[in-house]
């Protein structure tokens, strides 16, 4: 995934970059080494970094396999270890830098400091700052501090942390956690570096919004010299529209928008709060808003709300993605089988990459559509569709006698009160 024309990882290798570090080792599944690889390559040139990628092969294994398939790599040196989908600034590998110099404890771990419940692990901490126990999900109320365990962690001695990663055993993907505990309960000291700054995991879809927003933000705004807009069109607020983009007549872009690459934004278009990735096509009279589209996304006339788009998409005339249910209450989202909130009552659709809609389909709030999948015309799809499917629906027509004549039917009075 890419987020102004960047992958979501280099954007993390940037980040890593700034706050001070120069060695970097990438874990990967077999199904991402390669371009991973190819990219890390780019990134070592252009960002004088070493880079190392290393294959993780059972995935099971989760954060646990991860270090392990990188230690000959880690050396027994310090290690800052890091979950690319966790996105925070930069200070927070800065306040975990600079607290691991310290001789305090042999490992340390951000802390987010939250105000209200969330569903994830929380650092029980002593009065010294010393972490006692992660204590993973606990009952609302039950709560043993106000900090989130962030996947921001130094060890000073990595080795340790690998004898116990060797030797842990659990059923379920917390190995990592568990070895920790066990790390804490055997006097291995651990201490929480509190951090009130930005944090977003990307676990769902619509946490997407947040991030375009937080990356957008601390981009340089620009509107590239190669860009074509014509004079009726509007811009309001900050933009980065990109490289050879076409703003049409009467088009309305209204900022925060990221417009990539070789995009088209036609006539009478909106596009409003939303991201839109190489080679787009904002089609006549198009409202796209707080939508995030990946690459070569193609609509025309249609509505677009709320909604996350994969590559490679293609919408018929009037289709409509609906993002608010009637009762207005929050968006419901089939996850594995089970409801899950996107605690927002706006949200439209997820729709995968390769997948073509006909001509006036109506997607409702918090629908699923698989990748690879043809959704037909003139439908309205209210449950998720697997990956790959071909969605076609039937009507009947119903048709009889008119036995009403309008030729001769006057029209001036009712064109008057138009």
């Amino acid at each position: 995934m890419s987020f102004l024309g960047k992958p979501l990882i280099q954007h993390q290798i940037e980040m890593i970059k700034k706050a001070g570090f120069e060695e970097i080792v990438i874990v990967a599944g077999k199904h991402n080494l390669e371009k991973l690889r190819d990219l890390a390559g780019e990134l070592q040139r252009s960002l004088s970094l070493r880079i190392e990628t290393v294959e993780q092969k059972d995935l099971e294994m989760g954060m646990c396999g991860a270090i392990l398939a990188a230690k000959k790599l880690i050396e027994n040196s310090p290690v800052l270890i890091l979950s690319s989908n966790d996105i925070v600034e930069v200070k927070a590998l800065e306040l975990v830098k600079k607290a691991a110099v310290s001789d305090k404890a042999e490992s340390y771990i951000l802390g987010k400091k939250v105000n209200s419940y969330f569903p994830g692990g929380y650092l029980k901490v002593d009065k010294k700052g010393f972490i006692e126990n992660i204590v993973e999900k606990p009952e609302p109320g039950k709560e043993p501090s106000d900090l989130i365990n962030l996947v921001v962690h130094a060890h000073k001695n990595p080795d340790i942390l690998v004898k116990y990663l060797e030797k842990v055993k659990s059923a379920r993907d917390d190995k990592y956690e568990v070895a920790l505990s066990k790390m804490m309960k055997e006097g291995i000291k651990m201490a929480a570096i509190e951090y009130d700054g930005f944090w977003q995991p990307i676990k769902y879809p619509w946490h997407i919004h947040n991030v375009f927003k937080f990356f957008f933000g601390g981009a340089k705004k620009f509107i590239s010299k190669t860009a074509t807009i014509s004079k009726s069109a509007v811009i309001n607020g900050d933009v980065i529209i990109g490289e050879r983009v076409r703003v049409f007549d009467g088009a309305v872009i209204n900022g925060p928008c990221y417009i990539g690459d070789d995009s088209i934004v036609a006539t009478n278009a909106l596009v409003r709060e939303s991201h839109l990735g190489k080679g787009c096509i904002a089609g006549f009279s198009t409202e796209i808003a707080r939508s995030f589209l990946g690459r070569d996304v193609w609509t025309h006339s249609n509505y677009i709300g709320d909604s996350i788009i994969g590559d490679n998409v293609s919408f018929g005339a009037g289709t409509v993605t609906g993002n608010l249910r009637l009762d207005e209450k929050d968006v419901e989202v089939f996850v594995e089988g089970k409801k899950v909130n996107a605690h927002t009552n706006k949200f439209g659709t997820i729709i995968g990459n390769h997948v073509r809609v006909g001509v006036n389909t109506s997607l409702m709030p918090g629908v699923r559509i698989g990748g690879g999948s043809f959704i037909g015309a003139g439908l309205v799809v209210a449950q998720d569709i697997e990956e790959n499917s071909f969605v076609r629906g039937s009507w009947e027509l119903k048709i009889s006698k008119n036995t009403v004549d309008v030729s001769e039917m006057g029209r001036g009075e009712f064109k008057k009160k138009l």
